[in-house]
């Protein structure tokens, strides 16, 4: 485990991450940090706690708001794929009748054939 330093609200916090993980931890710590700054804007010095329990619950409504989302990408997927599933069985019996009506047009061509051969053929 790494250990790196952040710094939320003014203060440091010693954190631990997976090796690799420093940036994604210094990104999601200053991502945090502009929430509380952003609710130190809007409604002054309310507390260190109180800053963090509202930053907290916006990263919980963000989370929440997103996974409605993919929920709703999900079901809308499947649903595609459904219709392309329904679209492609619906080409196979298209195809499968085309063919059909095309080996019925070779077998009258053909018997008008024979039948245009046997008239020209001397008696």
């Amino acid at each position: 485990m790494v250990q790196i330093n952040v710094t939320i609200n003014g203060r440091s916090f010693r954190m631990a991450c997976d090796a690799g993980e420093e940036e994604r931890l210094y990104a999601l710590a200053d991502r945090f940090d502009g929430w509380i700054s952003d609710l130190k804007g809007s409604f002054g010095e309310i507390g260190d706690q109180r800053l963090t329990v509202m930053a907290g619950i916006m990263a919980t409504d963000q989370l929440v708001e997103m996974e409605k989302r993919v929920a709703n990408l999900e079901r809308e997927l499947a649903e595609l794929r459904r219709d392309a599933q329904s679209g492609k069985d619906g080409l196979r019996a298209r195809e499968a009748e085309t063919a059909a009506a095309l080996e019925q047009v070779a077998a009258r061509i053909e018997g008008l054939a024979q039948s245009v051969s046997r008239s020209l053929k001397p008696t």
